[in-house]
Formats: C-alpha cells, sequence, structure tokens
C-alpha cells in the first residue's frame, strides 16, 4: 500500500514538471483538421499545494504569447494534417490580469469578478469552451448609441469574450438609417480601439464558445467589414476547424453568414462542410425554421439527394409549420432550386386559407418563387387575386401593377382586378410614368383582357399619356407600346407615325435585340394593313419572320378523315401575312356540305365558298385555368376572320381524352352550322 501510494505521488510530481496545456491537431470525420486546446482544471491541492500555482503561471504566460494562426496555402481542406506558420504576438490578450480557478475558467481581477463558465458540449465529449457572459451585449447595446461607443467601452475595460463587441456593435447598426450606417462605419474603421479589437478576436478564436464565434463571424459580415480581410478569412477558417462543434442554434447562425457571403475558397469548403454537417444531422434537427435556414444555405448546386433528403424532413415536419413558415418555404425551395409539389400544394393550402393580412413584400417573394419553380397553381393565384381585389383600396396602384405583372408571367387573368385597376389607371393617370405605361399595356394585351365598360376609354387614356410623353420615350417603349395597342386592336396616329420615322425604325434595327424588333415592327404592320387600313405607305422593308415547322395533331387527322374522307381538307396551310393553320376545309356558304378540294375554283367561285380554319390549340394559349385566348392566339382569330375564315379551335388536351366516336361526334358539331345537324348532334353542340 505504501509503495503504490509513493509510486503515484512520485508520478504526479514528475507529471506537475510538465507544462500543463497543450494543443494537439485531430482529423475529424469531416476531413477539417481543427485545434484543441487541452486545459487541466482539476485541483489537487489537497496532494500537491504548489500545482495549482504552476497552471496558474502557465495559464497567465499562454494568454500573454496567445498564437496566431494563418495557412501558408490557399486551400485548407486537406487529405492530410498541414503543418501551419505559427507566430507569437506580445500584445497581451486582455488589459487585466488573468487568473485560474479550479471553478471558473478565466476570472478577471478587476472586483466585479465577471466570469465564464468552462463545460462540455453535449454534442462532442471533446469540444470544450467558454459561453459567454449573461447579457452582456444587451446591455452594450442598450447603453450605446453608436459604434464608436461601444469600442470606447472596450478601450477602457475589455472583457471575454470580445464577440460581444461586434455582436452589440450590429444590434446597435440595425436600429440605423442606411445614410447614418455608411457614417458610422467609415468611424468604426477609424478607431483606434478598432483593429485592436480585431487582434483579440482573431486570439480567442480558437477558444471561445461556438456560439460566440458563429455570432462574432456573423456581426463582422452584416457591418461590412470586407470579405478579404484577415480578420474574416481566420474567423473562416476556425470555423471550418470547429464546424463539429455546431449545434441547431449554430448550424443557423453558419446558414445565415454563408447566406450573405460572396463565394471564395474558405466559403465554398465551409459551405461543402456544412452540407455533409446537414447530411448528417438532418433528422435531428427540431425547429422549422433552422431547417429553413439550412435549406436556403445549401445552394442550387448541392447534391439531389441532400435535396430529397431535406425535403422529406420539411414534409415530416408539416404539422409544426406555422402561417409564417408556410409563407416562407416558397422562398426556401426556390432558392435551393428543389420544386416539392407535395410540399408546395401543402404550403399553398395554408397561405390560401391565411391570406388575410399578408404583407405585400411576402406576396411578391410567393408568386416570384412560384415563377421560377414554374409551379402553376391556380388556387393559390386565385386567392391571392381576391384578397388584393377585396382590400384594392388599401394598396398602392404600383403595388397592384406590380402583382399584375406576375401574373401575366405565368398567363393568369384577375378578371375582377384587372377591371378595378383599368378604373384607377383610366380615373388617375398622373401616377403613370413611360415605364408604368407601357408595362400596363404589355399586361392587358399579352391577356386579351377587354371591359366592355372602360377598354375604349382606358386605352385613349393611355394613348394621351404616351403622347405627352412622346419627345422623352425611348424608341423600344415606342416599339413595345404601339404592339401593345396593335393586339388590342387600337392605333393611335401620333405614336404610329413617330414609329415609322426613319431615325427612330435605324435605331430599332441597330440596337438591342434586334430579331425580336423586326417580329414586333412586322406584326405592327400586318395589323395595320388587315385591322386600320394607314393612310400613309408605309416605306419599310423587313425580313420575313421564320418560318414554323408545324406537325399537325394526328388524332385530329385521323377524325376528319373518317369524318370527310381523303381530299376533303388541307394541312399544314401557309397563308398570307406569315399565318399558318393546322387544317383548312371549304365548305357552301351555308356550312352544310363540305367541298371538294379538286372541284374548288378559288378564282371563279370564291364568294359562294367559305373556308373553315381549324386551329389546334395548345393550353399555353389560353390563360392559365380558363378558354380565354391569349393576345397572339386573339390576333391570329381576328386576322384569320379579316381574311374570310371561319375559325375553329380544338383543344389538344381535350382531344386526347376522347374515344373515337366522341372525336368524330365533337368534330362534327364544330365543323357544320346548326341547322345541318341532326337533332341529336345540335343537343350535344349545346352542352359543349
Amino acid at each position: 500500500m505504501y509503495k503504490r501510494t509513493g509510486s503515484f505521488l512520485w508520478n504526479l510530481k514528475q507529471f506537475s514538471s510538465l507544462v500543463p496545456t497543450g494543443r494537439t491537431v485531430r482529423l475529424y470525420p469531416l476531413g477539417f483538421c481543427r485545434s484543441k486546446i487541452v486545459y487541466l482544471n482539476w485541483n489537487p491541492r489537497s496532494l500537491l499545494d504548489n500545482f495549482s500555482n504552476r497552471i496558474q503561471s502557465s495559464i497567465r504566460c499562454l494568454f500573454q504569447d496567445a498564437l496566431i494562426f494563418k495557412s501558408g496555402g490557399d486551400d485548407f481542406q486537406t487529405k492530410g494534417i498541414s503543418t501551419e506558420t505559427v507566430f507569437p504576438v506580445d500584445r497581451p490578450l486582455c488589459s487585466r490580469r488573468l487568473s485560474f480557478d479550479s471553478n471558473h475558467f478565466l476570472v478577471a481581477d478587476n472586483g466585479l469578478k465577471k466570469n465564464v463558465d468552462y463545460e462540455a458540449s453535449k454534442e462532442d465529449s471533446f469540444t470544450k469552451g467558454t459561453k459567454p457572459i449573461p447579457n452582456i451585449c444587451r446591455k452594450l447595446s442598450q447603453e450605446c448609441n453608436s459604434l464608436s461607443d461601444v469600442l470606447d467601452i472596450f478601450s477602457k475595460a475589455p472583457t471575454f469574450p470580445s464577440s460581444n463587441y461586434f455582436s452589440a456593435m450590429w444590434v446597435v447598426a440595425k436600429r440605423m438609417s442606411n445614410d447614418q450606417k455608411r457614417f458610422e462605419r467609415q468611424l468604426m474603421f477609424n478607431h483606434p480601439a478598432f483593429s485592436q479589437l480585431c487582434e483579440q478576436v482573431m486570439r480567442e478564436a480558437k477558444i471561445m464558445h461556438c456560439d460566440n464565434l458563429l455570432f462574432s463571424l456573423h456581426a463582422v459580415v452584416k457591418l461590412g467589414i470586407p470579405q478579404n480581410t484577415l480578420l474574416v478569412q481566420t474567423l473562416l477558417r476556425v470555423v471550418q476547424e470547429r464546424i463539429n462543434e455546431c449545434d441547431e442554434k449554430c448550424l443557423s447562425v453558419l446558414s445565415t453568414v454563408l447566406e450573405a457571403m460572396e463565394p471564395c475558397k474558405n466559403v465554398d469548403v465551409l459551405r461543402a462542410g456544412l452540407r455533409m454537417l446537414v447530411d448528417q444531422k438532418v433528422w435531428k434537427i427540431e425547429r422549422v425554421f433552422t431547417l429553413q435556414t439550412v435549406m436556403k444555405c445549401i445552394g442550387k448546386d448541392a447534391p439531389v439527394g441532400l435535396k430529397r433528403k431535406l425535403e422529406m424532413k420539411a414534409l415530416k415536419e408539416l404539422d409544426q409549420f406555422s402561417v409564417l413558415n408556410s409563407q416562407h418555404m416558397f422562398k426556401v425551395l426556390a432558392t435551393m432550386n428543389h420544386r416539392s409539389i407535395i410540399l408546395l400544394n401543402e404550403c399553398s393550402k395554408t397561405v390560401t386559407s391565411n391570406i388575410h393580412g399578408c404583407p405585400f413584400k411576402m406576396l411578391i417573394n410567393i408568386l416570384q418563387s412560384c415563377r421560377d419553380l414554374q409551379y402553376f397553381n391556380t388556387d393559390l393565384l386565385k386567392g391571392i387575386a381576391d384578397y388584393v381585389t377585396t382590400t384594392f383600396d388599401i394598396w398602392k396602384l404600383k403595388q397592384i401593377l406590380f402583382l399584375l405583372i406576375l401574373f401575366e408571367s405565368f398567363g393568369f387573368r384577375p378578371v375582377g382586378l384587372m377591371d378595378l385597376f383599368m378604373k384607377k389607371a383610366a380615373d388617375e393617370p398622373g401616377f403613370l410614368n413611360v415605364k408604368s405605361l407601357v408595362c400596363i399595356l404589355n399586361v392587358y394585351s399579352s391577356l386579351n383582357h377587354f371591359c366592355k365598360c372602360q377598354t375604349h376609354r382606358f386605352l385613349e387614356v393611355m394613348a394621351s399619356a404616351l403622347t405627352d410623353s412622346l419627345p422623352h420615350i425611348s424608341s423600344e417603349n415606342l416599339l413595345n407600346a404601339v404592339f401593345s395597342f396593335s393586339l388590342m386592336n387600337h392605333f393611335p396616329l401620333a405614336l404610329i407615325n413617330q414609329l415609322f420615322q426613319k431615325d427612330t425604325i435605324n435605331d430599332l434595327l441597330t440596337s438591342g435585340d434586334t430579331e425580336k424588333h423586326v417580329l414586333k415592327l412586322y406584326f405592327v404592320t400586318v395589323c395595320l394593313k388587315l385591322d386600320a387600313p394607314y393612310h400613309k405607305d408605309i416605306d419599310l422593308v423587313l425580313p420575313e419572320p421564320p418560318s414554323k415547322v408545324l406537325c399537325p395533331n394526328a388524332k385530329v387527322a385521323k377524325v376528319l378523315t373518317s369524318l370527310l374522307g381523303e381530299g376533303f381538307f388541307s394541312e399544314s396551310v401557309q397563308l398570307p401575312h406569315n399565318y399558318y393553320i393546322d387544317f383548312e376545309i371549304r365548305m357552301d356558304t351555308n356550312r352544310s356540305q363540305v367541298l371538294l378540294f379538286s372541284d374548288v375554283d378559288m378564282v371563279t367561285c370564291g364568294t359562294d365558298i367559305q373556308r373553315v380554319a381549324v386551329l389546334c390549340i395548345p393550353k399555353s394559349a389560353y390563360c392559365l385555368g380558363s378558354t380565354h385566348p391569349k393576345g397572339f392566339l386573339a390576333l391570329k382569330m381576328r386576322h384569320l376572320k379579316a381574311m374570310g375564315f371561319h375559325v375553329i379551335l380544338v383543344h389538344n388536351w381535350e382531344m386526347e381524352k376522347l374515344e373515337m366516336k366522341d372525336a368524330i361526334t365533337f368534330l362534327k358539331t364544330k365543323i357544320y352550322s346548326t341547322e345541318a345537324l341532326s337533332p341529336a348532334d345540335k343537343n350535344l353542340q349545346s352542352t359543349c
């Protein structure tokens, strides 16, 4: 027994002669090298009285010779453990002396006895750090009115951890206007204590608690400190080393920071590490907010498997989604470029049922995200449109115009909202500038929207407002405006005359998207010939638009063959003015008899023949969720009628669903006039 006790005391004495602190490097599963400071914070005073004195002096020495680690290369992630250049810093970490106690890791000798508890992380037993001093950041932000005030307090009596000062400065900066922020930021850079604070944060980065480390990086980035500075890059490198220490809160902060940073090598490596960490911990995330923040951060180029795993986690947490979570999910999915129909449908239901009170910015984010994801939900769009229509008076007209522009990008036509806006724009045109006028005309012409009571007055007001701005309007805006007027069968002469000036035409044909300009000019000239014969000769030679390769609907061709027989219709017919039709049928004027093409002399008997144009129309040619034709289809139908055709529209998606017998009956009711049909066919036509 005595021998064992003596051996133990001898070994303890030998151990006490060693330096009680050490730095070890360990390679963790993510492949990042990180350092670990090991502190012997046990207290064997009952066995060896002078042991604590040795530790006190060692710890004091450690902080007086704090190390800054700087990589010799640009890439941090390596296969092995790389060596690092280490240099000592003569300036002490804190201006006050530090002492060591077994229960308190750092104790300030200024009488205030502020301390930082030292405890192990729940995730990794080997991860140790210091927790932030309670309420120190909040107290600083409440006491200070400027960034310089925070730096003044730091220069007088700095406390550990220094991250609190940057966090407090960011809280103070959030209360300022943009101009004041710029001014205060310049004062911050010029403050004599700013460089000292940066150095101290870099020294403490290796040992401060992971929360403080990430909040430091967050505050530094948000304050606008350049990303290529040593401070930011050092914090990024240390976060790389300690990424395995991140708990759920840290994941949220890190994701927010990375989302705000520009790509660089350290950011890219850290983002890759975050993806791998999220892949490991995704099922442990408890808060929906954290999950959505992480999903936004991983980026569009993240592996599909990770995106699907995050999608499944979000679906699992649907019961925990608040209304705000559902609203944000659209932006989250658009940011990560992942089109989850199930998730979008569920969130759409929540948004639609809680639409009242939804702010304008959120509505815009939802619509833009749906557009980016190519997600067309008629119920969601109708819910937003109805909400804005019922609360029309609380919105600014420019806000409603922005919504209408987004609705137009879906091909969605909110009738009630567009009628109200048309009346309001006609009554108060003063709020509109040239750009707004052109956008309004594009929306209404593209969606082919007319209101019996308001359209003529609305178009006159729009034309008058543009005519007043004619000296200041650009050639491209002028062309877009006249093109929109032409689609709506309205022809303001002042604008048309200005458009066909030589200078304007030369400008359009030599700048911008000339191919698009040529196509619009071509359609304007066609409208002037077919809809409103222009009193001046248009001395303009434009190249013919490219020919379209038509592939007529095979089922419709088969049905016409069964119904009419060979030689009684023609496929893929090209007409003047670059118009094409899928099928042409020639009938008598009463549309009771189909004529054989070879027996028809179009020159001598043209007045006794009714030409029928059969157009096979896809869903994209109609407004979303309806059979209301869009602008181009409406223009084509108008011009075909002007050329003497009777137009029949066949919906491709409906024809594909019909059996052959039903398809024949359907086309028969479309082709023949009511008088030429049998009673059964008349009844069928009345129900179609």
